[in-house]
């Protein structure tokens, strides 16, 4: 069912596919209102600025998260959330009946602010939600569906189908259609338990909650689990942004995800991605193409993480990317002198996304939930959806007026992200939110016992019964089915 709120990610790629039709439109519009068309340097701002104000967009809803998900919980939040994504569609689907680009353009913003909460909401909920044991799997869902987005994203935009001039307003209103969907799931389905314990107090609801996500009546142990740290916590106010950067105790926790969040939109993929689209052959072949390879990143996304951990995939990932760019930077330059290299430069990209895909495609987001506790959770996605949005917006204001040499500029960013990860990032596979702070604690220079004060000041349980009733549940698969 998470999978409704995955559009709110990659609406960005509707406008993508049919750019040369919305720069028509607004040639066209601008001279109908000042008798002469508009010069190209104009049009190219325009359009960058159309592409980047979603990141903008984005950077609202990655500040406002908090408190909404603080007040109205990580569930309601996602489902009063479609009323952005609503808003938005209408506005960009009208815009041409309207004669209005203003219009497109603050859809855009306004499906900006729908992705930054969806981008912050989704993953805090999934990371409440997840025993250890497949919380890294579970945190991939929303890599998955932007692959899946993508490819839906593209189909849609076949000339079969909207992919012709007189359509594309259409394309932009099938956005209500993931939406109206989930407004109707989404009341079906449990709150976070965690929350509803944590910062609701309420043990009803939350032994519901418990029952719908694991498919078992008695669910006491996992309430007491979890009320153990609401009683520790239970006069630990929500941390802000400014106290969470203070915290000696999780600097480099920060740190770390500042660092991938960054690496994650700078790394280029988004780059590649428009080149990828500029050099594919055309109509279904190109959509069969997405459709395989979007398959193949499927499939390698949900397996592997558990098996092979966060650290070596990240590292991998990055280190992989920067091979390709580097060959693929080669490719570009030579490829009007030999015939070949241009088949050369679209196996390079493929490459890149493949590479991308297993590690730094959805890691970051899971590392976020498991590096901090209940109270600082809301202020590390906050930090983290920043540095995205921020990162996001940069490339797609930045990339229409750099060269080709700027894919070395993307390999120099990947190879700081690997070589930074591989001295500092602890591998966090299978480990509780204690473990993982105390790989930290000698970086942060805090003691073992003063970092375990940080996150529970009260009496603490040891990390292995915390986890034993949960953990015999998970390996009889009751709570894989549940929560999948």
């Amino acid at each position: 069912y998470l999978r409704f709120e995955i559009p709110g990610l990659n609406r960005e790629m509707l406008l993508c596919i049919h750019f040369q039709y919305i720069k028509k439109f607004y040639n066209e519009t601008w001279q109908r209102r000042y008798g002469f068309s508009v010069e190209e340097s104009t049009l190219t701002l325009l359009w960058s600025i159309t592409v980047s104000i979603f990141a903008i967009g984005g950077l609202v809803g990655a500040i406002i998260v908090t408190p909404i998900v603080k007040f109205f919980g990580r569930k309601c939040t996602l489902l009063l959330n479609n009323v952005f994504a609503v808003v938005a569609a209408l506005l960009m689907s009208l815009s041409s009946l309207a004669g209005s680009f203003e219009m497109l353009i603050l859809g855009r913003i306004i499906m900006g602010v729908d992705a930054g909460i969806s981008l912050s909401a989704l993953p805090m909920y999934l990371s409440e939600i997840s025993p250890k044991e497949i919380r890294g799997s579970l945190g991939q869902v929303t890599a998955i569906f932007i692959c899946i987005g993508v490819f839906t994203g593209q189909v849609l935009g076949l000339p079969e189908i909207f992919g012709k001039e007189s359509r594309w307003p259409y394309l932009f209103g099938m956005i209500i259609v993931p939406s109206l969907i989930q407004v109707v799931v989404l009341p079906f389905l449990p709150e976070s338990p965690r929350y509803l314990l944590l910062e609701k107090h309420d043990t009803s609801k939350a032994e519901k909650a418990f029952q719908t996500f694991l498919g078992k009546d008695d669910v006491s142990h996992e309430v007491e689990e979890v009320l153990s740290e609401s009683r520790v916590q239970r006069n630990t106010k929500l941390v802000s942004v400014l106290q969470l950067l203070r915290t000696h105790a999780v600097r480099w926790q920060v740190i770390t995800v500042v660092a991938t969040m960054g690496c994650y939109q700078l790394c280029g993929l988004n780059a590649v991605s428009a080149l990828l689209q500029a050099m594919a052959y055309s109509g279904m072949d190109k959509a069969i193409f997405y459709f395989y390879f979007f398959a193949f990143c499927l499939n390698k996304l949900g397996l592997v993480i558990e098996r092979l951990g966060r650290r070596p995939l990240l590292i991998g990932g990055f280190g992989l990317m920067v091979v390709f760019f580097a060959v693929l930077t080669v490719s570009l330059t030579l490829q009007n002198n030999v015939h070949w290299l241009p088949y050369l430069s679209i196996f390079c990209i493929l490459a890149i996304i493949a590479s991308f895909c297993i590690g730094p495609g959805g890691i970051p987001f899971v590392l976020t939930g498991e590096f901090f506790q209940q109270s600082q959770r809301p202020a590390a996605f906050m930090i983290a959806g920043t540095v995205n949005w921020l990162s996001n917006f940069a490339v797609g204001l930045l990339f229409p007026f750099i060269q080709v040499l700027s894919m070395l500029v993307f390999a120099a960013i990947c190879s700081a992200g690997a070589i930074y990860l591989f001295f500092v990032l602890p591998e966090t596979k299978n480990k509780t939110l204690n473990e993982i702070s105390q790989a930290f604690a000698k970086r942060n220079k805090v003691s073992l016992e003063m970092q375990e004060m940080n996150h529970y000041p009260g009496e603490r349980k040891s990390s292995a019964e915390q986890e034993s009733n949960f953990t015999s549940s998970v390996d009889k698969g009751e709570a894989k089915t549940g929560i999948v």
